[in-house]
């Protein structure tokens, strides 16, 4: 048997191998501290289960969905974007597309606009699931470096400019995943400016849009003038209402680009299964109470683990949005190596930043997504430690 080179050329998903050292680990009768994995620790709320328990016995749902969804629960995220930012103008039959996951939509966007020998403007660090879709499109990768003098953010005056003609697509992700850092309206107007005047479609990923601390209110991308003429916007419900094993996201912008990838999934996947739709919709147009509530419990974390990494001589900061903290690793050590000594030392799981993408080198990321109880343990370990 003989697999395809694109299979050679994925690496194993790290969050996957987080899990299995993890077992291992848990396996020998060690208790271990994960802040690996950005998964909800806290439950979806009582309302949206009780609109999926009562939708699952309706034998209308029981049969196939259709790609693009219900039409009411197009409106709905319509209107989740008018109330929460102000986005008054997204059309539900043609600028809203449901997703099983944003991840799945990051995944399959890449087939809307990439060819063999196109090049992708990917940011470094930043999500895997940017690059490997380019690769499984036969494109390349062009790194947008994220530094810390910049606020993490890409210097797109630095991208040359042929690369720039030859850039089919642009993604970028604020609220960050790995830094945790944020965007202005100054930079977001200018990334738009940059796609327009090379053609190039701006995919933006703002799934940590909702994690946000101490008042801090993060945009969305089509608030900004120009926005929808090129690019759209992927979200998802797994961080707003802990609803990570449901998988539900979406998409929302420029009605051809929304469109282009609706005709790729409605050719792969048969869409969202309908009690999920309907669930997603309670989340939709109920009660936002519970996001504040998730925000509060993580701003607490964020507080504890940022004091006991600072304590023990880590350099980090606190984030005003996300999940994740970003933390360098002392000198003498790299992202993986500091992540085994913590791993080996105090049964404590973290990221390396070169997970990442390059530009992580030298950092680890932690997760705020873990028990109060288990944060605590954390914090014990770390400052009972010295760093060798």
């Amino acid at each position: 048997m003989k697999f395809s080179r694109r299979l050679d050329l994925l690496k194993p998903y790290v969050f996957v191998e987080i899990s299995r050292i993890i077992a291992r680990k848990r396996s020998e009768g060690i208790e271990v501290v994960t802040f690996g994995v950005g998964d909800p620790d806290m439950p979806t709320p009582n309302t949206v289960i009780d609109r999926l328990v009562n939708s699952a016995r309706n034998p209308a749902n029981h049969r196939y969905p259709e790609t693009d969804g219900l039409a009411e629960l197009r409106e709905a995220i319509a209107k989740w974007y008018d109330s929460r930012f102000g986005v008054s103008h997204l059309d539900p039959s043609s600028e809203v597309l449901p997703l099983i996951g944003a991840k799945e939509g990051v995944g399959h966007v890449a087939f809307c606009f990439l060819d063999p020998g196109d090049i992708a403007l990917v940011p470094d660090p930043a999500y895997p699931a940017y690059g490997v879709g380019t690769m499984f499109a036969g494109a390349d990768v062009y790194t947008m470096p994220l530094h810390e003098s910049n606020g993490w953010l890409p210097l797109l005056q630095d991208i040359p400019v042929d690369i720039a003609k030859k850039a089919k697509v642009m993604w970028l992700n604020y609220p960050n995943n790995p830094t945790g850092a944020v965007a202005d309206k100054d930079f977001y107007q200018s990334a738009i400016q940059f796609a327009k005047e090379y053609e190039i479609a701006l995919l933006h990923d703002a799934a940590y849009s909702e994690n946000v601390y101490e008042g801090y209110k993060a945009l969305s991308i089509m608030e900004l003038d120009g926005a929808k003429d090129a690019s759209i916007e992927f979200h998802s419900l797994s961080k707003l209402f802990n609803m990570t094993g449901w998988r539900f996201g979406m998409a929302v912008g420029n009605a051809e680009m929304v469109q282009g990838l609706f005709k790729i999934k409605s050719n792969l996947d048969s869409g969202i299964p309908q009690a999920i739709q309907e669930m997603a919709i309670e989340a939709l147009s109920g009660s936002q109470q519970y996001i504040d509530q998730n925000n509060s419990v993580y701003q607490i974390r964020r507080d504890k683990l940022v004091k006991a990494l600072n304590d023990i001589g880590l350099k980090v900061n606190s984030p005003q949005a996300a999940l994740y903290l970003w933390a360098q690793v002392p000198e003498g050590y790299t992202s993986e190596s500091f992540t085994s000594r913590l791993l080996d030392d105090l049964a404590i799981a973290v990221t390396p930043g070169s997970s990442f993408g390059a530009c992580g080198e030298g950092y680890i990321r932690l997760s705020l997504t873990t028990p109060d109880n288990m944060i605590d343990k954390g914090v014990e370990r770390l400052i009972s430690w010295e760093i060798p």
